[in-house]
């Protein structure tokens, strides 16, 4: 195993076996954002990108939570000392802009597989930056609730869109606009998360998902995610069947296809490159 040095105690990050582990540290907040936090995010997800030793990442948060989003008593607090002086809108607008494009645009489009590993309250941000991700695995007791209307907000960190993709714009807006909490069955059955886990198999079934990912045709991964990402932003069918038939060539003459090919004729288990 070897640390990743993220800069912060707000975010935890290492890689073994493949796997790149993110785990997000605030646990007296429920691990709700922080600045730390975001810019130790988007240096983390930038270097385990282009890391030869990381096939799989996993984003999770300490202390039975995954992520509260925004920190709600830090805000109190800013609004407090800020009063009513006028604040720079521009400047704001243009960070929120950056640090989601760090984060949960990077999550989406990162080339190689990513779970969300979701131990208890996923809400607002912290939501959003989960549903970025390609799978959701939740324990039995977790909470999902977008939770911005809860405290006068809109929404960020791409909640909307990803929450439109998985449950359509009826659904989204009604999961918006009452901030209803769901348990993790109800998420399940809305297809927001993938799997629901009792606690005492938790561990094990994300670690071995995880592992799964790490070993396999990573770059049929890293294809099928552009094909499917592709599909959920609109394009039209002519434009994905050509996508298609250039990831399928291009895979087909890899490496990975030849070993899983004589792997297949050998009666063995495939060993792959991700080339």
């Amino acid at each position: 195993m070897r640390t990743i040095d993220t800069g912060t105690d707000h975010l935890l990050a290492s890689v073994d076996d493949g796997v790149a582990t993110l785990t997000m540290n605030r646990p007296e907040r429920r691990n709700a954002m922080s600045g730390p936090m975001n810019q130790a995010l988007g240096r983390a997800l930038a270097e385990v990108e282009v890391a030869d030793d990381v096939a799989c990442v996993v984003l999770t948060g300490a202390g039975g939570a995954f992520c509260a989003g925004g920190d709600v008593k830090g805000f109190a607090a800013r609004n407090a000392s800020t009063g009513d002086r006028p604040p720079n809108v521009e400047g704001a607008v243009d960070d929120l802009r950056r640090r989601q494009r760090e984060v949960s645009l990077a999550i989406h489009q990162l080339p190689k597989t990513t779970i969300a590993v979701i131990p208890g309250a996923a809400a607002g941000a912290g939501l959003s930056i989960a549903l970025s991700c390609d799978l959701r695995i939740a324990t039995a007791r977790a909470v999902i609730t977008t939770a911005f209307s809860k405290i006068g907000a809109s929404g960020d960190f791409g909640g909307s869109w990803f929450l439109t993709q998985l449950v359509g714009a009826s659904r989204a807006k009604q999961l918006y606009l009452l901030s209803e909490r769901l348990t993790a069955a109800e998420a399940e059955h809305l297809g927001i998360v993938n799997m629901v886990v009792d606690d005492d198999q938790f561990e094990a079934t994300w670690t071995d998902v995880a592992k799964r990912l790490a070993a396999g045709p990573t770059l049929a991964y890293r294809y099928i995610k552009e094909n499917i990402n592709r599909a959920a932003a609109g394009a039209d069918l002519g434009t994905c069947l050509d996508a298609e038939a250039t990831a399928m060539v291009t895979t087909m003459r890899s490496a990975d296809h030849r070993e899983a090919a004589a792997a297949f004729v050998e009666k063995r288990t495939a060993t792959f490159q991700g080339r």
